[in-house]
This record gives structure tokens, C-alpha cells and sequence, in this order.
């Protein structure tokens, strides 16, 4: 035999050797003969399947593949790295598997992603890792999908359609029968849901089960961000039905069951354009010269049963959704705007915590338990405000949520001023133990009858929020601190935040050494003073948001878990979630404990609860998640009707692409892309978090004043676009 036939022979040997193992380690768990094997090989020859035979049979012999029955070949499981992780996408079609208790993600080439999706559960095979190099696999399977609908626009031809998905980190479209098109036309914006991805196909095919309208359109954006995160916007017709046969008259015999409080001094404070007021506050003067507050929270468990339909969409939702024009409701509207709010002369079922305090706030005696309340008053913010700054009760009409002026009793000006006094002690005190302050500026939009936005305004935390603040953080600290110390341990929900990162605090550092403030690491509450100090000294600086931003990003996110290990962004050793329970399911779940417990149950199922907890927190994320992209939606859509003008504004971030810049006086974040800049070559200088210029050696660098115009802004793809003008010399 000549050389290179003999070449020829050895390559085509090792060209399906590598194939077997490439057939049998993409399913591990299953076993195939040489026919299955040949088939998706492609080998049709018989010389091919002869080789192939063959080679199975020493394969078998040297324990690299083991037989599985007669003829049936699988992979050798223990040889094989596998392990179970997370696909997390690039915009480039490369991954990585997030694998729990490993260092290291495991960067998945494109080629080898096998049609898995951002978000999805897989079993990745890890390559030997080669010296100096990260770690590397290949995805094996496809676990469980983490979505199957996607948003995206239709693109119709003849006889079937495309879907372009709109997220960048989607690497296919959606191929889509004719019958499946279900009335969309060329150019929307629909949702698309996968049918399959067969193995031999180039595209997954679906179906369009929805049709949002035109890109562009203002409801129709609304709806997609809500349907890209998964969440409804608006019930199933069973849900509302069960909701509306609910009975939520108040009755005689269920408030001879409660603590009567319907005589005490009581009222609301929430924002003026609220519809459910989920808290109310009580204040009582006691002959010892004590004062008795109650902290008043909607007794929602009294109307949502477990296990009926109304319960299961409240827990599937698990939080209310709040974008820019609307709020999505946890519960339909017949309990959270009616049965459940604390509206002002209607009594009302709730569950409350009831504190003696003194006059230094100092707490003597508590109690938790079922209640019946009438509130006496309902004021917004502005209106408590005025009351604690002018120490009286004449609500002038232009902050007044009434009509008119009007006068507010004597006994009511007292209560809120005497609550505000004890309000600030209690902060105090917070403080003095190491809680941080975050009063981070809140973008709110002034939207016309259009929801077209005409106006940007800053929401900011004032006495009367902090009152209200401060009573909350007390009844939710006391009901976790009253389950929580009790023994034997019994299963509850709690609230926990993490101690921040150390390298993440140390990049922090890094970047405001830049604006002259440093962070004190001798221990855990230098690095908490020297925090707040920070967040304090930033107040109405140009880079207050930009280091609010960086500080909450080196901070650990807060969670629901069983497992209680305190919470160190409010300093306290116990916390839970107790005062929404109209919002926020896990406040739902607290209070059905907390009375099963009063009532002298059992310790509740650990697993059980520790999944609830898990999937609450994963809800509360895609909400905020769908809440920050219709702020941005918002940013875009206002900045439209200002392309000719100049900004001046701040870098808010840095990559290797271009430097993004938030402006000062509205909080829009646009991206300057490198390649627009054009008076040099720009290059990217990730530890100074700066762009230099090869020539002129400009430097445009993290917290930098710049001066910038709206160069392009994509509505669909929620991206704004600016122009470079030079640094503001200011």
C-alpha cells in the first residue's frame, strides 16, 4: 500500500473515531448501535460502516467506550467532565456555563453551543484545560429551557415566515410555517413561542401565538418588555371571575376574632397618585405616658386561599410589576384597589405589629396578630411633609390631594409629628450600627394623556418617606427577630443581604479615589461608616449618581431564603418582608407563618418554603429587570424630541467598544461609540477605565464631564446613540 493511501486510510480512522465520540458524548445517558451511530455520521459506504464496526469493537476492548447490552455503545461516564450549569449568551454567539461551587465559568464557543438559549440549564462537557488558557466545553444537552417564547418582528414570505428575535443574545430566528403565522403581518412585533429545533434543522421552528402591534408604537413596546421577561399583563378570565365571586363584606363575628382598632386614631401615607394602600399607622398616647403604635399591614391571607386559582397566579406572579405609565398588579384589582386597601373611613380586616414604646423610642412590649382597623385619614407624602415642616395642620391647595385647602385635626398633627421625632431616632440608632444610607435619585417621567413622556423629574426621599420608612423596617425586623430567635428553630422566610464582595469594594475604591473620597477597610464597620460617609459626601455632586450606581453594584443583592443570615445593608441580625403583601407574595407568605405560629403550629416544610423563596427572588429580578427597561424605553422616547441639543453629562461606564455617558440633568444614559470619535485612535485602558487617544493621548476616563448630542436612538432596540462634542470645560 502506497504512503499516502495509507495516509488517507488513518485520517479517515481517526475522522470517525472522532465521530463516535462525538455522537456518544453528546448523549452520555444513552446508548446507540452502529446503525444509529452510521445514520448521523452520514456513513452510507460500506467500507465507512465496515471501518466503523470495527473501530467500536477496539474501542470497546480498551474501556474508551463501553457496550450497553449486545451492539449498544455509550460513552464511559466516569471518564467523562460533566457538569450541570447555566448558559449564559454573549451578543456574539459564544457562552458561558455558570456552574454553582466552581471558580470559573466554562467558556463555550459558538460551534459548540448546540442550539442552547441564554438562561438555559445544561449539561456541559469540560475539556482538559490547557496551560495558562480558561476553561472550555462543549454543551452536551439541554436540560430544561429557561424560556420558549421570545419576542421579535416577522419578516413574511411566500409560503412561511421568519421571526427576527429582538434579544441581541438570540443567535437564530425562528423559522415559521405558513399555518403558524396566525394573522401577523410583515413588520410586527410578535411573540413567538419554539415548537422544536430538530438536530438536522438550521433553525428552530415556531408558532406565533401573539401579535403586539408596530415596533415603535407605545403599547406595543410596553407589552414586549413585559412578554420578554415572561410577565402577564393582564389576568385569565377564570382568575378574575374567582376574584369577583369573593366575598369582601366585613363582618360582625370575623372582628370579635381580631383585635377591634377601629376606635384608635389611624391613617395612611402614601405616594398621591397611589391606588392601594397596603399601610396604615396607629398612634395612641397610654396613661403611663407611653405611646402605642401600630404598624397596620392589609390582611390579604384572610381573601387568598392556598391552593385555589387566585393563589396560584398570585404566587406564579409573585410581585406587582411597576414600568413608567402603569402598574401590573400581584392581585386583581378587586382586592388590591378595594377589599384590601386602607382606604379612610372603611373598616378594613388587617394584620398588625403593636409596639409600647417610649418617648426615646425604646420598645417595652410588642404583640402581632389579626386586626380590624378604620382609618381616619389618608394624606400623600407632600401633605405629611408640610405637616412636619410647618409643624401644623393647614394643607395648603396646591399640595393637597383634595379639592381644597383643608385643615387637618389637631390629634392627627401630633401623632405625625411625635412618629417623625422617633422616626429619626430610630435611624439614628440604624446608622450608628453600620446601616447604609441609600438615598439614590429616582428617575419619574411627567407623562401626558398619551404617556408620551413632556418632563423628567427626580423623586427624592424626605422626612415624611422616612417615617413611614422607618415604622415598616420596624414591624419587618420585629416579625422576623419574634419566629426567628423562637426554639426549637421554626421555618420562616426571610430577607437576607449578603456582605458586599471584598474585590468588588476594592474596584470601588479605585474608582473614587478619582473624585478624592477613599473607603476605610480596617473592619466591617469602618467599611460600613466610611460607605455612608461616602454616599453623604456625593449628595448633589455631578458624580452622586454614578457612585450611588457603582456602590449598590459592589453591594451583594438582597434575597428570600429560609436560611437567615441577616441583613447588612440595614445592619440587622433578623429581617422579612411583612408590610406588602398586596405587591409581594413572600409579605403573603410571612403572615400565613406567623399565624399558623401564633396558633401554635408546627415548624412548616423547610424544602417547600426554601422554593418559594428561590422563585420569589427570580420574579422580583425580571420585574426590576422589565422596570429598568421601560425607564430606558422612556430615556429614549423623551430624547427623541431633543436631537438638536447639547448635554452636558458624565461617564458612567467604559468597555473596549465605546464610553457611555449619563447626563446630568436627566439621568438618560446613551453609549459614544469609539469608532465615532475622530479626532484620534482610541484605544481601551481597562485599569485606568479610560479611552486614550495613540496620538494626542487624550484621555476620556470614568466620571469625566463631557459634552454630548443624540446621534441615533432606536426605540425597538431600546438604544440611544450619542455624538462626542469634547470634554465641558465647566
Amino acid at each position: 500500500m502506497s504512503k499516502n493511501k495509507k495516509k488517507a486510510r488513518n485520517h479517515r480512522t481517526n475522522e470517525i473515531t472522532k465521530g463516535i465520540f462525538t455522537v456518544l458524548e453528546k448523549d452520555p445517558k444513552k446508548s446507540f448501535n452502529y446503525k444509529q451511530i452510521a445514520a448521523k455520521l452520514g456513513l452510507d459506504n460500506t467500507q465507512d460502516r465496515n471501518q466503523l464496526i470495527k473501530r467500536l469493537g477496539q474501542l470497546k476492548e480498551k474501556n474508551r467506550i463501553q457496550e450497553e447490552g449486545r451492539g449498544n455503545y455509550m460513552a464511559v461516564a466516569s471518564t467523562k467532565k460533566y457538569q450541570t450549569g447555566t448558559v449564559d449568551l454573549t451578543g456574539r454567539g459564544n457562552a458561558y456555563v455558570v456552574i454553582e461551587g466552581m471558580e470559573d465559568d466554562v467558556f463555550v464557543h459558538a460551534n459548540k453551543v448546540n442550539k442552547a438559549f441564554h438562561g438555559d440549564t445544561v449539561e456541559v462537557y469540560i475539556f482538559p484545560r490547557r496551560k495558562g488558557k480558561k476553561l472550555e466545553g462543549e454543551i452536551a444537552n439541554i436540560l430544561e429551557r429557561k424560556k420558549t417564547e421570545f419576542v421579535g418582528i416577522v419578516d413574511i414570505q411566500k409560503t412561511f415566515a421568519f421571526v427576527r428575535p429582538t434579544d441581541f443574545r438570540m443567535y437564530k430566528d425562528f423559522f415559521i410555517p405558513k399555518d403558524d403565522i396566525n394573522g401577523a403581518n410583515d413588520g410586527d412585533k410578535v411573540i413567538v413561542k419554539l415548537v422544536n429545533w430538530d438536530s438536522k434543522d438550521d433553525s428552530p421552528t415556531g408558532i406565533i401565538t401573539e401579535v403586539l402591534g408596530k415596533p415603535g408604537e407605545h403599547n406595543t413596546e410596553i407589552h414586549a418588555i413585559l412578554a420578554e421577561y415572561g410577565l402577564p399583563y393582564s389576568f385569565p378570565t377564570e382568575v378574575e371571575r374567582y376574584a369577583d365571586t369573593l366575598d369582601t363584606s366585613i363582618k360582625e363575628e370575623e372582628i370579635a376574632k381580631r383585635r377591634d382598632m377601629r376606635e384608635v386614631l389611624t391613617f395612611t401615607i402614601d405616594p398621591k397618585d397611589a391606588k392601594d394602600f397596603d399601610d396604615a399607622l396607629s398612634f395612641e398616647v397610654l396613661e403611663n405616658g407611653n405611646y402605642e403604635i401600630g404598624i397596620h399591614i392589609a390582611d390579604v391571607s384572610h381573601y387568598l386561599v392556598p391552593d385555589t386559582i387566585l393563589d396560584d397566579e398570585a404566587y406564579e406572579r409573585a410581585t406587582s410589576v411597576y414600568l413608567v405609565d402603569r402598574v401590573v398588579p400581584m392581585l386583581p384589582e378587586v382586592l388590591s384597589n378595594n377589599a384590601c386597601s386602607l382606604r379612610p373611613n372603611e373598616e378594613k380586616y388587617t394584620f398588625s405589629a403593636i409596639f409600647e414604646m417610649d418617648k426615646d423610642a425604646n420598645i417595652k412590649n410588642q404583640w402581632f396578630g389579626r386586626t380590624a382597623i378604620n382609618s381616619n385619614e389618608r394624606f400623600a407624602y407632600e401633605e405629611a411633609q408640610h405637616i412636619i415642616e410647618t409643624k401644623e395642620g393647614n394643607i395648603p391647595k396646591e399640595i393637597s390631594i383634595r379639592e381644597d385647602a383643608y385643615t387637618v385635626p389637631e390629634d392627627v398633627v401630633n401623632a405625625t409629628l411625635e412618629m417623625d421625632r422617633m422616626a429619626k431616632i430610630m435611624r439614628g440608632r440604624r446608622m450608628q450600627e453600620g446601616a447604609l444610607s441609600f438615598d439614590k435619585v429616582e428617575v419619574r417621567f411627567n407623562l401626558n394623556e398619551n404617556s408620551e413622556p413632556i418632563g423628567v423629574f427626580f423623586k427624592e426621599s424626605k422626612d415624611a418617606n422616612k417615617l413611614v420608612e422607618e415604622f415598616m423596617l420596624l414591624a419587618n425586623r420585629k416579625v422576623a427577630e419574634f419566629i426567628g430567635k423562637q426554639k426549637p428553630k421554626k421555618t420562616f422566610i426571610y430577607r437576607i443581604h449578603d456582605d458586599p464582595n471584598e474585590d468588588k469594594l476594592i474596584a470601588l475604591n479605585g474608582i473614587i479615589s478619582r473624585f478624592g473620597h477613599k473607603l476605610d477597610f480596617k473592619d466591617k464597620k469602618s467599611i460600613s461608616a466610611s460607605l455612608n460617609q461616602l454616599l453623604s459626601d456625593v449628595k448633589g455632586k455631578k458624580e452622586q449618581n454614578l457612585v450611588d450606581t457603582l456602590t449598590i453594584r459592589s453591594m451583594s443583592k438582597a434575597i428570600y431564603t429560609t436560611d437567615n443570615i441577616g441583613h447588612y445593608g440595614l445592619s440587622f441580625d433578623y429581617y422579612s418582608h411583612f408590610t406588602s403583601p398586596i405587591r409581594r407574595y413572600p409579605d403573603v407568605m410571612v403572615h400565613r407563618l406567623l399565624q399558623h405560629y401564633l396558633d401554635g403550629g408546627a415548624s412548616a416544610k423547610e424544602e417547600v418554603y426554601e422554593q418559594k423563596c428561590k422563585h420569589s427572588s427570580d420574579m422580583e429580578y425580571l420585574a426590576s429587570s422589565a422596570e429598568r427597561d421601560s425607564i430606558k424605553y422612556m430615556q429614549i422616547k423623551f430624547m427623541q424630541d431633543h436631537q438638536d441639543q447639547e448635554f452636558v453629562g458624565v461617564i458612567s461606564g467604559v468597555t473596549e467598544w465605546g464610553i457611555y455617558v449619563e447626563i446630568i440633568e436627566n439621568k438618560c444614559e446613551g453609549m459614544v461609540r469609539i469608532s465615532d470619535i475622530k479626532d484620534d485612535y482610541y484605544t481601551f485602558d481597562e485599569k485606568e477605565y479610560a479611552i486614550v487617544g495613540e496620538k494626542t493621548k487624550k484621555t476620556y476616563q470614568l466620571g469625566d464631564e463631557v459634552v454630548v448630542m443624540v446621534k441615533n436612538s432606536d426605540l425597538v432596540k431600546r438604544h440611544l446613540d450619542f455624538s462626542l462634542l469634547g470634554k465641558h470645560e465647566g
